[in-house]
């Protein structure tokens, strides 16, 4: 048996008669792996309310659903229910141009970059927009300590961007960080692993569970990038009762609708752009601009400001994308409303 209360579960709604809550651990193409009252279980959409209505969100990992149970088969899955946050990007196919969803329900995200190759600012920037967008709470974790002779320098960028998200440096070979982690890691509490292939996700949950449950595979020596050793997202139970959405490692990650996580992470910016001295300033070469002003006073750099402007049309242009699918899918319900009228 399972309390559904230490996978996170506050709903003290009580669900329709032949349904069950539950919440999905893991998602195989169409197949969802879930957990439940008797335990882990397996279940499929309802075609119906997901497919044909579109009446529901198409659940992703850290999702709470309802779901009816199917004698000798998968259950079925009826219900997607409100999200108290919800992580999603930009689907990187170049024919998708719609939202990805990445997590559900996650209270924190770890931002996993390691102290090589792969350190990059403009990213980081990226991924604590996103998160905060979610309506979890971000840190930075710079993996692979053990790697690098002085990351001093590392950390201090990276704190000059983080804002109120902590920063910690980690080593899973020496265990550098990792009392700091666990301090975070609170029962019923779940966290999601993001960032680019090769970066720790997986060396860390296995640090965490005391055992190998992920496969590690070695970094290329040209780039210092791995393999995608996490081929899919999923929900893993730690020893001390948090939860981790170990997630695949992701090259890209294209801006979903973001204002509010850029004005969380760019405050700054935002703030310095208020002192311009006309209203509608276009910070290109106009007099009293007080951006080109703080960039040549040093109170910003170029990349900084560069950065906003760039991710600010990334989620302007999902903004737009994103409202044309929802008069779409809405267009549609009223067609498949009406068509079940005239039948």
């Amino acid at each position: 048996m399972i309390d559904l209360k230490d996978y996170g579960y506050q709903n003290d709604e009580i669900p329709p008669d032949g349904q069950n809550p539950g919440r999905i651990t893991a998602v195989h193409r169409e197949r969802y792996e879930l957990a439940g009252k008797n335990g882990i279980l397996f279940g499929k959409l309802k075609n119906g309310i997901y497919y044909h209505s579109g009446a529901e969100p198409f659940p992703t990992v850290g999702d709470f659903v309802y779901y009816r149970a199917v004698t000798g088969g998968d259950c079925q899955i009826v219900k997607t229910l409100p999200r108290k946050s919800y992580f999603a990007r930009l689907d990187p196919n170049p024919n998708g141009g719609i939202q990805q969803a990445v997590a559900a329900n996650i209270d924190l995200a770890f931002i996993m970059t390691s102290l090589n190759y792969d350190f990059n600012i403009s990213r980081l920037e990226r991924y604590l927009a996103l998160t905060r967008q979610s309506n979890a709470r971000p840190a930075v974790i710079l993996t692979k300590t053990d790697l690098a002779d002085n990351y001093d320098t590392e950390v201090a960028i990276a704190l000059a961007v983080a804002g109120d998200a902590p920063v910690i440096p980690l080593s899973v070979v020496d265990g550098t960080g990792l009392d700091e982690i666990k301090r975070f890691l609170l029962p019923r509490l779940t966290v999601a692993f993001l960032g680019m292939s090769g970066v720790g996700k997986s060396s860390l949950l296995n640090a965490l569970m005391g055992e190998e449950v992920m496969n590690v595979s070695t970094i290329r020596e040209d780039d210092s990038r791995g393999r995608h050793t996490t081929t899919h997202r999923q929900l893993v139970m730690l020893p001390g009762g948090a939860m981790v959405i170990d997630t695949p490692g992701m090259r890209t990650m294209g801006m979903w609708e973001a204002d509010a996580g850029l004005s969380l992470t760019f405050t700054d910016v935002e703030a310095i752009m208020e002192n311009c001295r006309f209203s509608d300033c276009r910070h290109q070469t106009e007099p009293g601009c007080a951006v080109h002003a703080a960039i040549a006073d040093g109170e910003i750099t170029a990349e900084h400001w560069q950065n906003y402007q760039k991710l600010k049309k990334e989620s302007a242009y999902a903004e737009r994308k994103a409202e044309f699918i929802r008069i779409k899918s809405a267009r549609n319900k009223m067609i498949a409303m009406e068509n079940r009228r005239k039948k």
